[in-house]
């Protein structure tokens, strides 16, 4: 299935659609757009299908958390297991739909898994994406405004707040992200080499520079990531294209970090996301198992 049999065309994230700009305006005196979560899936992911899978909450702590960051706080979602001890942290990073339903099912399915996971929310400053209802106006109104040293202090700051809860091992520390945040694991995994491992499900490799925000794209620093970095990658991905992905395991050979890419052929961009029809059964299961496996060689 490609993404125009199910009308997403292929989007210019350079230079997304112009909008009527009445969306996202209201910033509160912090200057936050976002101080809590939204519930549910958001509005510009089309229609929810029944296959989206829901996990519960039985044995798990899960919730809304709030995060100091440099100039406030940004809403997170947090899931972990319910019984006493410190647990291996991954940090989750959401899509372009923000922390929705589907990235908290995400960090429960982790915690079900023996995981302190948690999403920042980190598109808080530039707007809600909840409540915005296409993805040219994501694109073009908060997306393409939030800037990779942002995300990195941000992501920095959740693991500070994790390591302080308690319930964190800070010795084992992970991070998983999906489209948007599949791009945001290769940045932060040359951002801290701490980490342990990252996991980056069809993350743009390329193509999303702007001066000041996005200075450099994974292609361009991909030699210097330490961190090894499993890249989960689409076959008929309208966004990623084979020769880039192919350029892009070429140079992170070369850079020693042990990172690798692992392409499932016949499946297209989102093949996680089983709240849409982009999600594929087998490929979403056997990429889970390989993140899971990826995780426990590096101890995470």
């Amino acid at each position: 299935m490609k993404l125009m049999d199910y009308g997403l065309a292929p989007i210019d994230f350079n230079h997304p659609a112009a909008t009527d700009g009445k969306a996202q305006s209201g910033l509160s005196r912090r200057g936050f757009a976002m101080t809590s979560l939204a519930s549910g899936f958001a509005s510009a992911s089309s229609r929810v299908l029944a296959q989206a899978i829901a996990t519960d909450s039985k044995g798990l702590v899960a919730g809304e958390v709030s995060i100091t960051v440099a100039d406030g706080k940004i809403p997170a979602y947090r899931a972990m297991p319910a019984g006493p001890g410190k647990f291996p942290v991954l940090l989750v990073v959401q899509e372009i739909f923000g922390v929705h339903e589907h990235i908290k099912d995400m960090c429960r399915r982790y915690a079900k898994m023996g995981y302190y996971a948690i999403a920042p929310e980190l598109f808080a400053r530039q707007g809600d994406v909840s409540k915005m209802t296409d993805i040219p106006s994501i694109l073009a109104q908060v997306v393409s405004k939030v800037p990779d040293a942002q995300v990195c202090a941000d992501l920095d700051a959740t693991l500070v707040f994790a390591r302080g809860s308690g319930h964190a091992d800070a010795k084992r520390t992970g991070l998983v992200g999906y489209c948007w945040g599949g791009r945001t694991a290769w940045v932060y995994a040359r951002h801290n080499g701490n980490l342990n491992a990252a996991v980056a499900y069809y993350g743009l490799l390329e193509g999303l520079k702007a001066p000041d925000l996005r200075p450099q794209d994974p292609i361009d620093f991909a030699h210097e990531i330490k961190v090894p970095v499993l890249g989960l990658y689409s076959g008929i991905d309208a966004f990623v294209k084979q020769e880039t992905i192919a350029k892009m395991r070429g140079l992170i050979n070369k850079g020693g970090s042990g990172s690798e890419i692992v392409v499932f052929p016949n499946v297209d961009h989102g093949f996680n996301a089983d709240y849409r029809p982009s999600y594929d059964k087998a490929a979403a299961t056997y990429a889970q198992k390989l993140a899971i496996d990826w995780f426990r060689k590096h101890r995470v």
